[in-house]
């Protein structure tokens, strides 16, 4: 396999609003539900745990929903490594989405979120013993089995390919079953249902040059080098954006320093 990932070309510069998850992950984040002006203002804003905090008021699901989505938001745009307060509120608020509506595609999402980004400070053997890369990948197909234009699932399996490679090795991908190739696919499929989206774009590039920045460098900085000529939508992607461009500055003091990089941001 070459430093592309695979032997598909790949579109260039800003015409990538075509090559954007979270995640991005991790961060991977779904439209705002039609919350208050208020909530949804706040959320735009970056003020993430006034909105959470009001939305964990409503009665519904969209509402614990777009809790979990702004507590994992601040995770995102906040220090590594994340709070791990706000990741159990985080969980707690998208497991009672999914209680009070089983199929709820955010709540599975966020709930997904949640737990990939608690699974980051367990070791590889933690996290494999308690099936936690198994139970989100389900999550994911499952959103998928309903919706197959998600692309914000389609975007977190294409990090969760390549994580599962990075954190397992050979061995852990072909027991979990992933593979670079899915992977890339999947991340195109977000693209094309989703194009200009920043979020997706740095997750995947930062997934790639923390498994390994030599040889999927070209894939990576063709990644990055369409995310900082986008309009950020929102808080979130400014923020994304901003360490994109950080990205792009550490490949060009080498790979050592662009892995580095990539390993200790969201």
């Amino acid at each position: 396999m070459s430093d592309c990932v695979s032997d598909t070309p790949r579109p260039r510069g800003p015409r990538l609003g075509a090559v954007a998850a979270l995640v991005l992950f991790g961060q991977v984040f779904s439209q705002a539900f039609a919350q208050s002006g208020h909530e949804s203002d706040l959320f735009q804003q970056g003020a993430f745990l006034e909105a959470a905090r009001l939305a964990e008021g409503g009665p519904g699901a969209d509402e614990q929903a777009f809790a979990a989505r702004a507590l994992l938001a601040a995770v995102v745009t906040g220090e590594d490594p994340p709070d791990p307060g706000l990741l159990e509120r985080a969980l707690a608020d998208a497991e009672r989405a999914l209680d009070l509506q089983p199929d709820h595609a955010e709540g599975r999402l966020q709930a997904a979120i949640a737990l990939s980004l608690r699974s980051r400070s367990m070791s590889s053997a933690s996290a494999l013993r308690e099936g936690i890369a198994g139970r989100t990948r389900r999550m994911a197909e499952e959103v998928l089995s309903r919706d197959a234009g998600n692309h914000y699932a389609h975007a977190f399996l294409a990090v969760w390919h390549v994580e599962v490679r990075r954190r397992g090795g050979a061995l852990g991908a072909a027991l979990l079953g992933a593979s670079l190739e899915e992977g890339e696919k999947r991340y195109r499929e977000a693209v094309r249902l989703r194009p200009g989206d920043i979020g997706v774009v740095w997750q995947y590039a930062r997934a790639l040059t923390a498994l390994d920045p030599v040889r999927f460098r070209t894939a990576a900085i063709e990644a990055l080098e369409a995310a900082v000529v986008w309009s950020p939508r929102d808080y979130v992607e400014a923020v994304l954006q901003e360490r994109a461009r950080d990205l792009l500055k550490a490949y060009r003091a080498g790979p050592q320093s662009a892995q580095e990089l990539a390993l200790s941001r969201l």
